[in-house]
């Protein structure tokens, strides 16, 4: 069975207990999830009772799949997402992704928590994502294509849709704060990156550095879906700074800054 009839499969399962559309997706990173408790009127599944989904390992991520409204817009949300440093081939990382787009999402709003490199920016700042580096050498969309979602040599010129990112600066400056804009760096993890490699990834030219979004954002692209990157920059990479570097520490800012970011993320549904 290849990965359309896999998503097909899935996309039938989920369908079998709704006929609600999303035209919006959410994808939430560690710490972000909370949103989802603000939906309304809501069916969720967890990932592991959803053909072809799995129960993702990361602390932060619950794994679930909540269709609902927020600040009454129709969405769908992911509570959690694969990674590639769980052992997962790119292709489950980005599976979920495929499935929305059976559902009908169009526009797809990615987040993250990731650290920053940019000697400006400042943990708990929220980052618009403007173009990524792929530093992995790995792409989700390698293999034989998928027609059935896009071509085989899709254009990446502009992978985060221009006309979100300005949404996006416009809803934060209605609540009172500024976003960072920005260059987002995929590696693959778990290891934290060394300082010599926080060195290297800034004289390429990033502005942040984390461990997913990259192949969703791809694969999203590929099928001709609008993509809305949001970082949540929850410390300064490695080397930076004199201290080491925990997950603890990435979901204690998340916490701190969850009422901005949702706060945020209402707007931009709103305004879509």
């Amino acid at each position: 069975m290849n990965s359309f009839d896999q998503a097909k499969k899935a996309y039938q399962y989920i369908k079998s207990f709704t006929d609600l559309k999303p035209k919006i997706g959410l994808v939430l990173g560690s710490g972000l999830g909370s949103i989802v408790d603000e939906m309304i009127d809501v069916t969720q599944f967890s990932f592991e009772d959803i053909p072809h989904f799995v129960k993702p390992t990361t602390e932060g991520h619950s794994g679930k799949v909540v269709i609902g409204k927020l600040n009454g817009v129709l969405v769908i949300a992911l509570s959690g997402r694969y990674h590639f440093y769980e052992g997962y081939a790119l292709d489950v990382v980005t599976f979920p992704i495929r499935v929305m787009h059976l559902l009908g999402v169009k526009t797809i709003i990615l987040t993250n928590a990731c650290g920053a490199i940019n000697k400006s920016f400042n943990p708990g700042d929220l980052m618009v994502i403007n173009d990524h580096l792929n530093l992995v050498s790995n792409n989700p969309l390698i293999g034989k294509n998928i027609d059935e979602f896009g071509p085989r040599f899709p254009d990446s010129s502009e992978i985060y849709t221009k006309s979100l990112r300005t949404i996006a600066h416009q809803e934060a400056n209605k609540l009172g704060f500024s976003l960072r804009d920005g260059v987002y760096a995929w590696w693959t993890g778990p290891s934290y990156e060394t300082p010599a490699e926080i060195k290297m990834i800034r004289i390429l030219g990033a502005d942040a550095v984390g461990m997913s979004t990259v192949p969703e954002a791809l694969v999203a692209s590929h099928m001709s879906m609008s993509v809305l990157g949001i970082s949540c920059l929850t410390n300064m990479a490695s080397g930076i700074l004199d201290q080491k570097l925990s997950h603890q520490e990435v979901l204690e800012v998340a916490a701190e800054v969850n009422d901005k970011f949702r706060s945020l993320i209402k707007g931009i549904i709103s305004s879509l």
